[in-house]
């Protein structure tokens, strides 16, 4: 278990107070004594005798120390869709047992709790059940554990609390503060879709990786057959040509080179409404989920994949390979959201060079609800990289009518964007929705193959 926090305890003067069941027993035994001593009646002072009796007997052993309570979450890699599980535990460091425990925590509804319950105890099963009082008794130097268990239902950071518990002792004649434990983040990372894309490249830059080059070298690919120089390898020699030509002849092959995929998150404007795991999926969604698969297949093949935001905070994670750098990328994206920006801010720094290489694929995940993300693409294409935007504007989004538009008006804005897509396209910008494996098949396939042809200078 991990998470947990322990709430910095007051004196224990402050953290006590008489219920009203001891203002009763007090009120009603002083009453009797009273009575009985003015009166001279001896039946009242015996009446009065068991209250102040049990009164003083329950106080014997007052607390000295408020419960504590923390949140626990399970430290296990949680996707989406999966099994989520949390516990609030309230322990008891007191001398005297606490004999009523009352139980509450507080879950973010993107965390569905199916069951929930005291340890030992019967769980409820109910959609709310973790919003409703639980009730226990806490031994001394023991603990309880309220156990939440149920279904993550998006990606992101989702909070487990605030928790908090409230005790009685001393038979109920006296009760402790409320106290809180604060909200544990569970995280949840994107679900990604299988991606499945060519093994082509438009250039790559290192002398590592998967992808065959141009350029002559150590690796895997046969590029043909040449006369033997000084510096060749013997294991090169192809002595089946040599004693045909009699003459020692090599076998020449393509160097193996990795690709720098920089995957480019537009954050400007978020459209559409989650619907979770199993349901719809807003622009962020689909931004998160496809950036995930899509660090996650080059990664597995050996590139180097960097992140990048195009907005106001402007995130990057520095381009890396292998197993660690997916799983910062999963941590990456968790922290992923639309910032609000003034309109004319155009975030030139996502074209500095220390940011974007000349030789890396950008895949940019864009709604292209802002002229600004067209303007961006376009730069980006006339600098000579190698662009890929993918759209992720949900296909059956409707008009916003709690916003006062129109169908006429959403028709018109619908016509405005195609324009836009359209008039990206001629400027040499495949633009491609994302539909999950092979979506980006052919565009880089195509991309590939523009970067291979030649290319005519001018005179």
């Amino acid at each position: 278990m991990g998470g947990s926090r322990v709430p910095e305890r007051p004196p224990a003067a402050t953290g006590w107070v008489p219920t009203r069941a001891l203002g009763r027993a007090v009120l009603l035994a002083g009453l009797l004594l009273v009575a009985g001593v003015v009166l001279g009646r001896i039946d009242l002072v015996v009446l009065a005798a068991p209250f102040a009796l049990g009164t003083a007997y329950a106080l014997r052993r007052r607390p000295t120390s408020l419960p504590q309570v923390w949140v626990d979450t399970d430290d296990g890699h949680l996707v989406e869709g999966g099994e989520m599980a949390g516990t609030v535990v309230v322990g008891n460091p007191d001398v005297v047992d606490y004999e009523v425990a009352v139980v509450r925590a507080r879950v973010s509804p993107w965390l569905r709790v199916e069951r929930a319950g005291l340890a030992g105890g019967a769980a409820t099963a109910q959609r709310s059940a973790a919003d409703r009082p639980f009730v226990t008794s806490v031994p001394v130097a023991a603990a309880v554990d309220l156990e939440l268990s149920g279904t993550a239902l998006r990606w992101g950071r989702h909070p487990i609390g605030p928790a908090g518990a409230r005790v009685a002792t001393a038979g109920g004649l006296l009760v402790s503060r409320a106290v809180l434990a604060e909200p544990v983040r569970l995280p949840v990372y994107p679900k990604t879709e299988p991606f499945e894309a060519v093994e082509a490249m438009p250039r790559a830059a290192g002398l590592v990786g998967a992808h065959h080059s141009r350029r002559p070298g150590e690796g895997g690919e046969l590029a043909g057959v040449r006369i033997f120089a000084p510096g060749d390898r013997l294991r090169r020699i192809d002595w089946r040509v040599s004693l045909r030509a009699r003459q020692l002849h090599v076998a020449a092959t393509l160097s193996d080179r990795d690709a720098e995929v920089v995957v480019l998150l537009d954050v400007l404007a978020e459209a559409g409404r989650s619907g979770g795991v199993n349901g719809a999926a807003s622009v962020l969604d689909t931004t998160v989920r496809a950036a995930a698969a899509i660090a996650e297949h080059y990664l597995h093949r050996g590139d180097r994949v960097s992140l990048l935001e195009y907005g106001p905070a402007a995130r990057r994670l520095r381009p890396a390979t292998g197993r660690r750098q997916y799983l910062t990328v999963l941590e990456w994206l968790l922290d992923v959201r639309v910032v609000a920006s003034g309109p004319d801010e155009p975030y030139d720094q996502v074209f500095g060079p220390q940011l974007l290489a000349a030789d890396a694929l950008v895949v940019v995940l864009t709604p292209l609800l802002d002229e600004r993300s067209a303007q961006m693409l376009a730069r980006l294409a006339r600098s000579g990289r190698f662009v890929v935007a993918v759209d992720t504007l949900p296909a059956d989004l409707g008009p916003p009518k709690d916003r006062g538009w129109s169908e006429v008006a959403y028709r018109l804005w619908r016509l405005d964007r195609d324009t836009m897509v359209a008039q990206l396209r001629e400027h040499g910008v495949p633009v491609v929705g994302w539909a999950g494996a092979g979506s980006l098949d052919q565009v880089l396939r195509d991309v590939a193959r523009l970067a291979t042809a030649p290319r005519v200078g001018a005179r």
